[in-house]
């Protein structure tokens, strides 16, 4: 196992009604931006659960952040953040809304000459405007760690940014939530989650023997409630762990002294960038190109992954291997995702070598855990889930 630091400073409010308890975590005195999406949370009941906990908390309201959280919509909000002398975010909804809030807790405090240059240039944030969550779509594990990935359309790029400064304070789980989120979301989320482990598990082996466990068993309990949570998302206990699946995914312990992957997101990120495919599908579209050309540096994880989640016990290594890819693109499928970039759009030609290209100009010379995938690797890939 590789030597590591970990801290995680976000705590955790889970359970039933447990949104009232909003009350109690806002510090007296703050002056709260309320940040939101499209405006489900005034559908479903979380706006005025939200608004009721808030009654005594002098606020103000930013909704209209998208799917993909624009850079160009957040420099609004990041104005009346200053124009309205805003002391602390709230974030109410899924990743996007939560991500974007990060991005504006990093570009509140941010004293260069544009906030773009913290994604640009990938500067990571020590210190950022304190905010909390109320999360309503379980799927990117953004509410418990200090990572966000940023969408800026005009110039057609999606950048991670991230740092120590940008846990939530705190972050509010309830999984009646699930009961309004559409089943295309649903599955989504499951869909991201699931890779979110993978990029973390599907490296190579270094004797992490209880991150590897954690992680195997974050996979089984999403496998066992997807059926379950998309049949009937009022199942409360399939509910919960759905959720509480969806933020250990991505909160950090499962990697801790072991390597991490992450080429099948920077290659996905691509795909949303210029198609606004949904980000959970490019992943699913990226994923068994990216391991099936990357099979040999990953087959021993790829085999004991298909042994302890599968349940695969015959065959060689190789056998089993090769059983793990074909049983994780089954996986996608039995949500409803394709998984070919053909499936999506008809317009895919050219696009391996533009994303080859961005990696280059953007001097992205070695993904993947061992940082030796290329650009014309990562072009290969693209090619190859056509």
């Amino acid at each position: 196992m590789n030597n590591f630091e970990y801290k995680n400073p976000t705590k955790i409010i889970f359970g039933k009604d447990s949104i009232e308890k909003l009350t109690n975590e806002i510090p007296k005195g703050a002056k709260v931006l309320l940040l939101y999406g499209g405006g489900s949370i005034k559908k479903n009941g979380i706006y005025d659960q939200v608004k009721k906990a808030l009654s005594s908390i002098d606020t103000i309201e930013f909704g209209g952040i998208p799917a993909n959280p624009e850079y160009d919509v957040l420099m609004k909000a990041l104005k009346v953040i200053k124009d309205e002398k805003i002391t602390y975010l709230l974030a109410v909804g899924g990743g996007s809304v939560i991500d974007g809030t990060k991005f504006l807790s990093a570009a509140a405090l941010y004293d260069g000459d544009t906030p773009w240059d913290i994604l640009k240039n990938n500067i990571r944030s020590t210190k950022g405007m304190p905010f909390g969550t109320v999360l309503t779509l379980p799927a990117t594990g953004s509410e418990m760690n200090s990572g966000a990935v940023i969408t800026r359309q005009e110039t057609k790029e999606k950048l991670a940014m991230g740092g120590p400064g940008l846990f939530p304070v705190f972050s509010i789980l309830d999984p009646q939530v699930i009961t309004s989120i559409p089943q295309r979301q649903i599955a989504n989320g499951l869909a991201d989650a699931f890779t979110h482990v993978l990029e973390q598990y599907m490296t190579y082996p270094v004797g992490g023997l209880l991150q590897d466990r954690f992680a195997e068993s974050i996979l089984q309990t999403l496998i066992e409630v997807a059926p379950a949570v998309l049949k009937d998302p009022t199942d409360y206990q399939a509910a919960s762990n759905f959720m509480w699946s969806c933020t250990m995914a991505l909160n950090g312990l499962i990697q801790q002294g072991m390597p991490g992957d992450w080429a099948v997101h920077m290659m996905g990120h691509e795909l949303t960038a210029l198609f606004g495919i949904d980000h959970a599908r490019t992943l699913a579209i990226i994923t068994p190109s990216h391991y099936t050309y990357n099979f040999e540096s990953k087959k021993e994880k790829l085999a004991q992954y298909a042994e302890r989640v599968w349940g695969v016990t015959e065959g060689n290594l190789d056998d089993k291997a090769y059983a793990a890819i074909e049983k994780t693109e089954a996986f996608f499928k039995d949500l409803g995702i394709d998984t070919k970039l053909s499936d999506y759009t008809k317009d895919f030609e050219g696009t391996a070598e533009e994303i080859a290209k961005r990696f280059t100009n953007r001097g992205w010379k070695g993904l993947g855990e061992r940082q030796a995938l290329t650009p014309q690797d990562a072009e290969k890939i693209v090619k190859m889930a056509y």
